[in-house]
């Protein structure tokens, strides 16, 4: 780690989580080091496209920027590894599991895209999770390689594999999520196929999402929230519909200044309103919205709309600096 790298570089939020409530991120790969460059990103395009697996950040200061954030008090509902790449891309996050484990009780997660599930390494570096949540977006090899875009050595079949035989021997809870996108794969069709490679998995919960942030295409859109319902018809098990927040967001306000380190740290991860911001950092929404103000005057950062809301990114922010 160089001597300008601060040990809370690799650590951001806790981030407002549609899915996991107040989430405490855990970046473990330089930005947009991935296996996919999938055309609904909201971090943009793949820089760096590979399936090699090594040490990207030190473990050691990931695990004293947890340590830092968890001593100031601010307990979130979970630590979850994941950032501005595919984190299973880090070798040494079982290593970092069994750390996170030893310093707290609460639960840790795994958001992957799934594609490396079935290295058997990684399965077993996974294995002291609490919880991992794959993605799959395509019901067959055609519409893989048209919406994730992957690394050629993944193919439509081996991840597939992967996902089920993670799924198969893992103990913890598997919540598989299943990204639709306006015609790409919201067809009959490419949602049945879907709904049969979910009863090979077998994930624990099956969550449909749409594009809800700034995509990386401007030929991707999300679907109406009606649209996904009757998709989830499709399917022979019950899923669940998360086009927005599931879960009530947090009533903490802190008092005093907004951090904007604390509001860059964030969105540099993922575009943010300023709803999400109040919620993910504990400020009042209109202290969030003074700083926003002054961050767009100075511009380092820049808004874009979508579907009627304001998000907010780190201008520049497709040429992110790697951690």
């Amino acid at each position: 780690m160089s001597t300008a790298q601060h040990v809370d570089d690799y650590i951001y939020g806790p981030v407002p989580s549609r899915r996991l409530g107040r989430s405490l991120g855990v970046d473990l790969v330089p930005y947009k080091t991935c296996t996919y460059d999938c055309v609904y990103c909201q971090l943009g395009r793949t820089t760096n496209k590979t399936t090699e697996r090594r040490e990207y950040v030190p473990v050691d200061a990931v695990q004293a920027g947890i340590a830092r954030h968890l001593a100031a008090g601010d307990t979130p509902d979970y630590i979850s590894l994941a950032g501005s790449g595919e984190p299973t891309l880090h070798s040494g996050i079982g290593r970092l599991i069994r750390l996170i484990k030893g310093m707290t009780d609460i639960p840790v997660a795994m958001i992957t895209n799934g594609s490396l599930l079935w290295m058997e390494e990684v399965q077993e570096e996974l294995s002291e999770a609490d919880l991992v949540l794959p993605s799959l977006d395509a019901g067959d090899a055609e519409m893989f390689e048209q919406v994730n875009r992957p690394d050629p050595s993944i193919s439509f079949d081996l991840m597939v594999d992967g996902l089920a035989a993670f799924t198969g021997r893992f103990d913890g809870q598997v919540w598989l999520e299943v990204m639709l996108l306006a015609g790409l794969t919201d067809t009959p069709s490419q949602v049945e196929k879907i709904a049969q490679l979910v009863e090979q998995i077998a994930p624990t919960r099956v969550q449909l999402n749409t594009a809800s942030r700034p995509p990386v295409e401007g030929f991707v859109h999300a679907l109406p929230e009606e649209r996904m319902h009757a998709l989830a018809g499709l399917f022979s098990r019950d899923v669940e519909v998360i086009c927005d927040f599931t879960k009530s967001r947090s009533e903490h306000h802190a008092a005093g200044a907004t951090d904007d380190a604390g509001i860059l740290a964030l969105l540099a991860r993922r575009p943010c309103t300023a709803d999400d911001i109040a919620a993910g950092l504990g400020l009042h929404v209109l202290d969030v919205l003074k700083r926003l103000d002054i961050l767009l005057a100075e511009k380092q950062i820049s808004p874009e709309t979508l579907a009627g809301r304001t998000f907010y990114a780190p201008t520049g922010s497709t040429d992110k600096p790697a951690p």
